[in-house]
């Protein structure tokens, strides 16, 4: 009789055991904590060979760094990891490694693709999000540098992995690394909407001296002074040599524009295609 009991006893505390383990796995809720991302961030939208953007999303600001990039002719992105405070790349980046080698033809490597580490509160887009089992993985995709863009995995692991997060304790663990540009500061990046093509060959222009300032003095004595030009090809650090920091700057593309109080000039890969 006293076995019996003690069986009883012993059964009621299994199931309550294990009923309160299966309540802590469903703390969280996956679809919820997707949704609430989902009205954070806008995903950007690239080409089929992620080459360019079609459609633009949120700018974000990653506020740590170490984040490896991979140019986007690598067949997957690298995979990091941020954890304790820290992003690095750890086994499940070893592991994406040798998955692109051996996507990579004519025995490449994962190295073959020209890398990058970000750095912290650099700016960049967000190719998508997703709530996983035991993490939540960002998508990361850059602005060109040398005429290439990066992009790469970021996983965020769930701080027990047997433990869904609750949706502010997921939005807080996406905080820490990562936050839109607020919408002010945004205008001042790349706007692009679609891809642009490649601009068109252009006929040598004559210099094109602008305007002087409406409050300079004039005066009638002689200057031997040359007057101040810009000519196409000079590069953005002659032009702000000679005439100083815009008062506004648009990037669209391979295109900028710095906007001066009287002129706008534009550049094309970093150099004047056109004076207005």
């Amino acid at each position: 009789m006293e076995q019996v009991r003690w069986l009883r006893v012993f059964g009621l505390a299994l199931i309550t055991f294990t009923s309160s383990l299966v309540l802590s796995a469903q703390a969280g809720d996956p679809d919820a904590i997707q949704q609430k991302l989902n009205t954070m961030f806008t995903s950007t939208k690239t080409t089929a060979d992620r080459t360019d953007i079609v459609t633009a999303g949120s700018i974000i600001v990653l506020h740590k760094e170490g984040m490896l990039t991979y140019a986007v002719a690598s067949p997957l992105p690298p995979l990091s990891t941020y954890k304790n405070g820290r992003i690095t790349q750890g086994m499940g980046g070893f592991g994406r490694d040798l998955a692109i080698t051996l996507r990579t033809p004519d025995a490449g490597t994962s190295a073959s693709y020209p890398q990058r580490r970000l750095v912290a509160e650099e700016k960049c887009w967000m190719t998508g999000i997703s709530v996983e089992k035991d993490s939540i993985v960002l998508q990361i995709y850059t602005d060109r540098y040398d005429d290439t863009r990066y992009y790469g995995s970021l996983k965020i692991p769930f701080p027990n992995k047997k433990v869904v997060p609750s949706v502010d304790e997921a939005v807080k663990m996406v905080s820490e690394v990562v936050s839109v540009v607020p919408a002010a500061q945004s205008a001042q990046q790349p706007a692009a909407t679609e891809s642009l093509p490649p601009p068109a060959p252009q006929a040598p222009m004559p210099a094109i001296a602008p305007p002087p300032p409406p409050d300079a003095p004039v005066s009638d004595a002689p200057s031997d002074a040359p007057p101040l030009t810009i000519s196409v090809g000079q590069t953005e650090d002659e032009v702000i040599a000679a005439f100083g920091q815009p008062v506004k700057i648009a990037k669209i593309g391979v295109k900028e524009i710095f906007y001066y109080k009287d002129m706008k000039v534009t550049f094309t890969n970093g150099k004047v295609s056109n004076v207005q």
